[in-house]
């Protein structure tokens, strides 16, 4: 069959550049590589990933996430942002799984685009590694989907995919948590992944801009500060102090109020103290701002507290400290108490 040189249509024609999408491959694999780690077989580049689970497990229980970073991109988009999305694609799905327990194992993403910038998508892939190298996780594979007409040019859309694996032995799932525990809160980096739809309308009410000074800092590097990695300072608890730890809440959609009751059997409630902690600058700011009632923010942020850890009150002490040598800020929040009729299964008092 021949073809009319003058009429010939080509695949770059219609929007989509081959060639830009083997340049990203080669950018990518250099970032891949730093990730690596016992168990990878085969990474980047094959039609599938191949991973065998570490022979350290007895009976190993895969464990799988995934997550996408949501509005936030759209500040990403406008305040040309791009190199920290990555990082918090890679901890909303790891952060996810690593509160039953799990190791982290690899991360697969999905990066879609009208027109791919390979500069852009080099970058935002380069934050999806170092948020894989700071999780011990191997970046071993993912998709690129360049799709004219789909998304405007300059913007993107990602998704991510974690597996995980725990000892069958040691899943947590807040099944072991009595009256009398006492609740553990480690401090969040900022806002994450969550509430960025009201946080942008935050910002539109109060007119403020990138380049604003807030605090010392500007305002789009405490706005886009990156989702916080929990993932190796509570595995050495876990390593340390086994089931003591009975359950971990992950603070992301929904915030304090939702977040915890998933951990929590019925008849239970934790009562969190709001004199336990200060709500960080950001969301002063933002209740400020936006005149958000005080129930609203413990739904929508997570207010300064990124994870939750339920444990034995005899050994919250010895917690915490491992978990401070490991680099968090830590607090105590309060006690798991019998739930009263109609009463919520988290209370800020």
């Amino acid at each position: 069959m021949t073809t009319n040189e003058k009429n010939s249509l080509t695949y770059r024609d219609a929007g989509v550049d081959i060639d830009a999408g083997d340049a990203l491959v080669d950018r990518i694999k250099p970032l891949a590589a730093k990730t690596m780690r016992d168990g990878v077989m085969a990474g980047i580049g094959g039609f599938g990933a191949l991973f065998e689970v570490p022979k350290k497990y007895q009976e190993p229980v895969l464990v799988s996430g995934t997550d996408g970073v949501g509005t936030k991109l759209r500040l990403a988009f406008e305040w040309n942002r791009h190199d920290t999305v990555g990082i918090d694609l890679v901890a909303m799905s790891v952060n996810d799984i690593l509160v039953q327990g799990a190791e982290p194992l690899f991360f697969l993403d999905y990066f879609a685009c009208g027109k791919l910038s390979v500069d852009t998508a080099a970058a935002v892939v380069g934050g999806i590694a170092k948020g894989c190298e700071l999780s011990g996780c191997a970046l071993i594979g993912g998709e690129t989907a360049e799709m004219p007409g789909m998304y405007p040019e300059g913007e993107y859309d990602l998704a991510g995919f974690a597996v995980g694996a725990v000892e069958k032995s040691k899943i947590i799932n807040g099944k072991s948590i009595n009256v009398g525990d006492k609740i553990i809160g480690l401090a969040s980096s900022g806002a994450h992944s969550n509430g960025f739809s009201l946080i942008r309308k935050i910002i539109e009410r109060a007119g403020a801009k990138p380049d604003d000074d807030f605090h010392g800092q500007k305002l789009v590097d405490v706005v886009m500060a990156p989702t916080k990695l929990y993932v190796k300072s509570v595995l050495a608890a876990l390593d340390k102090h086994g089931a003591a730890i009975k359950g971990l809440a992950h603070i992301t959609g929904g915030g304090l109020l939702d977040n915890v009751p998933r951990i929590l059997e019925s008849g239970l409630t934790a009562q969190i103290k709001q004199s336990a902690w200060t709500f960080p600058p950001l969301f002063q700011w933002l209740q400020e701002q936006g005149n958000v009632a005080q129930e609203e923010m413990y739904r929508v942020f997570n207010c300064g507290i990124g994870m939750v850890i339920v444990v034995p009150a005899d050994q919250e002490e010895a917690i915490k400290t491992t978990l401070a040598e490991q680099g968090e800020t830590v607090y105590s929040l309060g006690e798991i108490v019998a739930q009263q009729d109609g009463q919520a299964q988290t209370v800020v008092i």
